[in-house]
């Protein structure tokens, strides 16, 4: 089975909720979404309001892939700069495969949609994203085309003593 992806859905009820629960578990799971387990609805719901906010004022979209019981198990926000010599790139934010849906390719989907939705986009010429380091995700979107093209390492702090590198990588469109 593949996910059946949306860009810029109509936020309802249900897709907040489906995503807040997305971004918990994956978080609990161990995922580089911002957090470090244990999280609660509560603790992700202030960075998701944050996010939708951005979609409400158009300055972020929004890509949800579903699985065949149109569950929500895959995100990623795409926010365009506002500074005016930097117009000619996306961030990618927040993107994130269900655990249950990991090992089976969805990762990958995640990936090809979302550099879809970012070349639907006039003016964009790439995508950068930026990953923690030690769990060897610049490899993942390495596969996927991105290039590494910046780190500063220990930027992240996940517990005393235990700080990662904040790696940025660069998908270009043309």
């Amino acid at each position: 089975m593949t996910l059946t992806f949306t860009l810029d859905p109509a936020v309802g009820t249900a897709l907040r909720e489906g995503i807040l629960e997305l971004w918990t578990d994956v978080s609990n799971a161990g995922g580089a979404v911002g957090f470090v387990p244990p999280v609660t609805h509560d603790d992700v719901r202030p960075s998701l309001d944050k996010h939708l906010a951005g979609i409400a004022d158009g300055s972020c979209r929004l890509l949800v892939g579903r699985d065949e019981d149109g569950a929500v198990a895959a995100t990623a926000f795409l926010t365009h700069n506002t500074h005016r010599l930097q117009r000619h790139w996306l961030w990618a934010y927040t993107v994130m495969v269900h655990p249950r849906h990991q090992g089976k390719g969805y990762g990958r989907e995640l990936m090809a949609a979302t550099e879809a939705a970012a070349r639907s986009v006039e003016g964009i010429d790439a995508v950068r994203l930026t990953c923690r380091g030690g769990l060897g995700l610049e490899h993942f979107y390495s596969s996927c085309g991105y290039k590494e093209v910046g780190r500063v390492p220990g930027a992240i702090r996940v517990a005393p003593g235990d700080d990662r590198d904040d790696i940025v990588m660069l998908l270009p469109l043309h």
